[in-house]
């Protein structure tokens, strides 16, 4: 089977992770979590004490940076100028701060080139919000994995348990306030590609949908 480029979009908490890695493995492709990079820059702004709204500050700070995914014993890991920074990404600190800067143009237009980049050589599963819509508009197989908030929120609620105190309600607060930051902003809103294959994941085993999309990279690959 000819190797392509699979996208995955979809909200906080709808499984995206799990099931990208998953087809990934199944497929044999490269796992691009793309969500990562955007928390590198996080990160970054984080760390320099940058104002997360000043894009010529974002853009000088971007031109600085280079990414990379390297594949170890522990799996994909994220170097941000050589260095590991993949343990560092995932604080609820960080994940708001990755929301907020996602939206800011200059971010958006480096990290734009650096996913293409990725892509060029097709064989990746790209997970995250506007691969379908944006990066990889032509994108070989394209979905959408969405599920109900409450649900979604349990699930980062339960992954963020063992590393913070943050209550049910202060997760889903956060979840939520994302999804309307994600879908609201006026660069690359957060939205389903109109070819993309929609699964809700609510009832469904993240293996039960790896299987269904399985069956449509089969198809298209048919046709």
């Amino acid at each position: 089977m000819k190797k392509s480029v699979v996208t995955i979009d979809g909200p906080a908490g709808a499984g995206k992770t799990t099931v990208s890695r998953m087809l990934a493995d199944r497929l044999g492709y490269r796992y691009i979590d793309t969500g990562a990079l955007y928390r590198v820059i996080a990160l970054a702004v984080h760390e320099g004490g940058i104002d997360s709204k000043d894009d010529a500050a974002l853009e000088k700070m971007c031109a600085a940076l280079s990414l990379r995914y390297v594949l170890t014993e522990k799996g994909p890991r994220l170097l941000s100028n050589g260095r590991d920074v993949t343990d560092r990404l995932r604080t609820p600190e960080i994940t708001m701060l990755a929301s907020a800067v996602s939206a800011r143009p200059a971010v958006r237009h480096f990290l734009l080139d650096v996913q293409r980049a990725m892509g060029r050589e097709k064989g990746a599963v790209f997970e995250g919000r506007d691969m379908g819509t944006v990066v990889f508009p032509d994108a070989d197989d394209k979905f959408y994995l969405e599920a109900p908030g409450k649900i979604r929120a349990m699930r980062r609620f339960l992954e963020l348990r063992p590393k913070t105190k943050l209550t049910f309600e202060e997760v889903e607060r956060d979840l939520l306030r994302r999804d309307r930051n994600d879908s609201t902003r006026a660069e690359a809103p957060l939205k389903p590609a109109v070819d993309a294959i929609r699964i809700d994941s609510a009832d469904l085993a993240p293996t039960e949908v790896v299987a269904v999309m399985l069956g449509h990279i089969e198809k298209m690959a048919e046709n």
